[in-house]
């Protein structure tokens, strides 16, 4: 490997973690994030114009709203940047839930409660804007006993929300293998493994029993994603099941709305956010009680 990297300096207010996630690469070696800006590292060896392509798109699908954002590149010396990425990681409140990596110890209130994640390459750290306002929804809306299933879980963060809270048990899906490893071992670290199993695949790779019918469906994917498995999203739901969805931006809000409309789903709530639009759906009981 290069003994020199390329460090990439984006002048954007962005997750990390979020952008590696969405970034795919093997070779970024880490990032760091503060002061407004965000920072990737790469071996110079592995660095390319077609690289700086694929991560200008990265991040116009994180800041749609910002136009073009400044992205600059240079040559700096060795480092282990992973490191350095990892102690610029601070704790992150949500409502009661309290977001910290496990060398950020915290002093917590009666009612908080604690989810210990480390930042790697998977979606989910908690600051982003489509990840937070599911984790607000969480606490309004778990009640106790749920059966909830993670569709895209990423890091685990909303399934491992949902149980901390009081839903039974969770099932988190995702396609990506570095997702779903670094998932189960957020699980473990937060001895959830008992609660949460994590399928690397998609949701037709399921076995078949592990096919129950979920209280609870969360699906924070990217538009695409969403109308390609809505299908599967409202038929995984039956007798007043809710669906929340996020990683819908606003002009994109309508879309999403006649799909599920179409599919038998009613919106009962929609929140918005820096761009960004979070929805609740319900799959109504008929008069003979069944979907």
């Amino acid at each position: 490997m290069s003994t020199n990297w390329v460090e990439v300096c984006i002048q954007e207010q962005l997750d990390a973690g979020e952008l590696l996630s969405r970034l795919d690469d093997a070779f970024v070696q880490g990032a760091w994030e503060g002061q407004g800006l965000v920072r990737l590292y790469w071996p110079e060896d592995q660095w390319s114009e077609e690289r700086l392509a694929t991560l200008r798109q990265a991040i116009s699908g994180l800041a749609p709203s910002c136009g073009e954002v400044s992205v600059s590149v240079k040559q700096i010396p060795s480092k282990d940047w992973n490191e350095a990425w990892a102690r610029s990681v601070k704790p992150l409140r949500i409502g009661r839930l309290v977001i910290r990596p496990t060398w950020e110890p915290v002093a917590l209130g009666l009612n908080d409660i604690e989810i210990v994640l480390d930042p790697k390459q998977a979606f989910g750290t908690g600051h982003h804007a489509t990840t937070r306002m599911l984790l607000m929804w969480l606490q309004q809306d778990i009640r106790g006993g749920e059966q909830v299933l993670d569709v895209g879980t990423g890091s685990a963060i909303l399934a491992m929300a949902a149980v901390k809270l009081g839903a039974a048990s969770a099932i988190g899906v995702d396609h990506d293998s570095v997702a779903a490893d670094c998932a189960r071992e957020y699980v473990g670290l937060n001895g959830l493994h008992d609660r949460i199993e994590i399928i690397g695949g998609t949701l037709a790779d399921l076995p078949q029993e592990k096919r129950t019918t979920p209280d609870l469906v969360l699906a924070n994917l990217d538009r695409q994603t969403i109308l390609d498995v809505s299908d599967n999203l409202a038929g995984s739901t039956l007798r007043g099941a809710r669906i929340m969805i996020s990683g819908i931006l606003v002009d994109q809000r309508i879309e999403i709305l006649d799909r599920f409309s179409n599919l038998g789903c009613v919106c009962v709530e929609q929140c918005e956010e820096e761009g960004w639009v979070a929805m609740k759906f319900l799959r109504p009981e008929s008069c003979d009680g069944e979907s």
